[in-house]
């Protein structure tokens, strides 16, 4: 049976995640900040079989995070795996004219994440063993003017975690960082997205389980978004400026 943390548990593609790690039995320290969603996130993991606590949060106030980690580690004991989740999809134009909502969107995006995993990683160092699941983007391999506050934040993110995951590594600790494209999920309900990209939160999870046991570094999901970014961020900036993206 596992240990599971999820850090954003409410969202689609981290109650996909949960829904598949019950298979094998579990016991889950869920946090969220809709108390409502996180009942029914939880609800449905019991009714599978999983033992389940739950922790509404907001994340955003980052002084919380030292004494939630504690509370998790202690109610869970060992820790199988970390799930990081959380986040928001900002108005970018809102944005640009509203420093104080950037900071906070930027705060909800990167500074929280950047956090959470600070104090997540210690405990998990000095156990030795287990696997952390981040959810950046692909929006943080190159900024774009639809969304430059997102991927600044997710950049960050990634960033992090590539010196986090080399750190934890010689614990014997692995950190995967996952990168998805476009996901049918509720904070992109509404958006023009190219249907043939789009991927089903079912997907994204399948990816995301396998490539965590697997102990993979970074994970594009679904896998084409690692040749499409790969092809945009070597599109010349002379070139790059000019284009609507």
């Amino acid at each position: 049976m596992k240990n599971i943390l999820i850090v954003g548990a409410t969202s689609a593609i981290a109650a996909a995640c949960a829904r598949r790690w019950c298979e094998g039995g579990a016991r889950f320290y869920l946090v969220g900040r809709s108390a409502d969603k996180l009942r029914q996130v939880a609800d449905d993991l019991s009714a599978r079989g999983a033992e389940v606590h739950t922790c509404e949060l907001d994340l955003n106030f980052l002084e919380s995070h030292a004494g939630l980690v504690r509370e998790a580690f202690a109610w869970l004991g060992r820790v199988d795996v970390v799930l990081v989740a959380h986040g928001t999809l900002p108005d970018q134009k809102a944005c640009e004219q509203d420093a104080e909502l950037a900071i906070r969107e930027f705060t909800s995006n990167g500074l929280s994440v950047i956090s959470l995993l600070t104090h997540i990683a210690n405990p998990m160092e000095a156990q030795g063993s287990g696997s952390i699941g981040v959810i950046s983007s692909v929006a943080g391999d190159r900024g774009r003017p639809s969304n430059y506050l997102y991927g600044s934040a997710k950049s960050a993110v990634t960033a992090f975690c590539g010196g986090l995951r080399a750190r934890l590594f010689k614990a014997g600790v692995n950190l995967t960082t996952i990168k998805p494209g476009f996901v049918d999920t509720p904070m992109t309900k509404g958006l023009p997205l190219p249907a043939p990209l789009v991927a089903t939160p079912e997907q994204v999870a399948a990816d995301i389980a396998k490539a965590m046991e697997a102990g993979k570094g970074v994970l594009y999901t679904r896998w084409f978004w690692r040749y499409i970014m790969l092809i945009i961020i070597h599109i010349p900036d002379r070139i790059f400026r000019k284009m609507s993206m």
